[in-house]
């Protein structure tokens, strides 16, 4: 059967289903990678929910009542999310959801929502694609090209480097970023030598770490999620190809680091958390994650825990019994949040800086941040 057949049938399933869970507590729909390969950062978005859960609850919940996680796990297939979301609307009730995935299955899942009319907030996945899929999706992290122009700003602009070969995961998440750095990389001064491009079941590397340091160049742009970008960066370094690599926000975990070794050091990111900011809303969010999961934060467990916070204080405003009503609090939002203050355009894209963190003696901490209204500008309607 075909994704768009299961869309479909979810859509059949939950059509005409309205209400919501029992009056005491308040569903909010939750889709995320728990097994498979994309189960470290699923654990990661799940604990940045449950934090904010909690800390909402802690302060009084959703007028008065408790807010409650229906949490499935959609092993990051976007089979799996199209059926969930049909399950969240159908068995749990839900007024509104946010998927804590990654892009296939959260495009999938938006699907469902927008044509059950229930608005749906994505955390951290960054196809441009998922904001088009109607008016009631939205989304609190960058779309993808716009944090690939960022990287480009950082090599040329801030780096000073212009010889640059690109390494670029076969998949929505590697192209988008891929083609927001070619978008402004001449802009910058940059000349890219070469763009090679990796399977994400990928772990040998030897022939394409061959062909890179042949190439020479003065910096590599090369995205990935941390289980593929850690031996990616082991092999360049064993390789002896010592020049700046530059990743995006799936480097962005404790994982990359301690997969990596050594080998991360000098390691530079663009992402949306600031492990180092002096906001009250990012040093909450980081102490209290790491308080409740023994665990330092990332980028994945903060856009959660933002996606969750405005789902709640949209929740606050308009209750869980008008959709319409929900989907406009949720465009009239301004939240500030461990990523950044949260507003949204008319596509339901947000704007806002990004942060570079780079690996030093073992953690991430700030390098830069990036900001530039037009580079950073998301797409619009």
């Amino acid at each position: 059967m075909t994704l768009r057949a299961l869309i479909a049938g979810a859509v059949l399933c939950v059509a005409g289903v309205t209400g919501v869970a029992h009056a005491d507590t308040v569903k909010l729909g939750f889709n995320v990678p728990l097994t498979g390969p994309a189960a470290g950062d699923g654990h990661s978005a799940l604990n940045g929910a449950k934090l904010a859960v909690r800390q909402i609850n802690a302060n009084g919940g959703v007028n008065g009542n408790r807010l409650d996680l229906s949490v499935y796990d959609d092993r990051a297939s976007a089979q799996e999310a199209a059926t969930i979301a049909g399950k969240l609307i159908e068995k749990d009730h839900v007024p509104l959801a946010v998927s804590g995935s990654y892009s296939a299955p959260t495009l999938a899942a938006a699907e469902v929502f927008e044509q059950a009319g229930i608005p749906h907030i994505a955390a951290y996945a960054v196809d441009p694609d998922i904001t088009r899929v109607g008016d009631d999706v939205f989304r609190v992290s960058f779309v993808g090209e716009v944090e690939g122009r960022a990287g480009a700003k950082l090599i040329g602009d801030v780096l000073g480097k212009s010889r640059v070969v690109m390494i670029t995961l076969d998949n929505d998440f590697g192209r988008s970023l891929a083609d927001g750095f070619k978008q402004v990389a001449a802009r910058f001064g940059i000349k890219i030598v070469s763009e090679y491009e990796y399977g994400i079941g990928d772990r040998g590397f030897g022939s394409l770490v061959t062909k890179v340091k042949a190439d020479a160049p003065e910096a590599i742009y090369a995205s990935g999620y941390f289980f593929t970008a850690a031996p990616l960066v082991v092999k360049l370094r064993a390789a002896g190809i010592d020049a700046p690599i530059i990743g995006q926000e799936g480097y962005d975990s404790e994982n990359f680091i301690a997969l990596a070794g050594p080998a991360a050091e000098g390691v530079l990111i663009t992402t949306s958390l600031d492990r180092d900011s002096r906001s009250p809303a990012t040093r909450d969010f980081v102490a209290g994650y790491e308080k409740m999961t023994g665990q330092q934060p990332d980028m994945v467990a903060a856009s959660a825990h933002a996606a969750v916070r405005v789902a709640a204080e949209a929740l606050r405003k308009a209750g869980v019994s008008d959709p319409a009503a929900l989907r406009a609090a949720i465009e009239e939002s301004d939240v500030t949040t461990a990523v950044g203050r949260i507003r949204f355009n008319d596509l339901g894209e947000v704007r806002k800086d990004v942060q570079v963190q780079i690996v030093r003696d073992g953690d991430w901490h700030r390098f830069s941040v990036i900001s530039d209204p037009e580079l950073l500008a998301p797409p619009s309607k």
